[in-house]
């Protein structure tokens, strides 16, 4: 009892980390690598979104 104890204390005082380097450890552990690309999409899809309902929509306009 004292073991698992002692393995939660342990764990407890372990320094936290961003959600970037949580988010690489997950992938590096369950070998989900394909989530990468998936994920990247859709950060990009979701930066053309705010760009493109604010003042920079017309030079992005022009790309297309």
């Amino acid at each position: 009892m004292s073991d698992s104890g002692n393995e939660f204390e342990k764990a407890s005082q372990q320094q936290e980390g961003n959600l970037l380097t949580e988010f690489m450890g997950f992938l590096k552990q369950n070998r989900k690598f394909w989530l990468l690309p998936l994920i990247l999409v859709m950060l990009a899809l979701a930066a053309l979104l705010v760009l493109t309902s604010t003042a920079a929509a017309p030079f992005i306009y022009t790309l297309f």
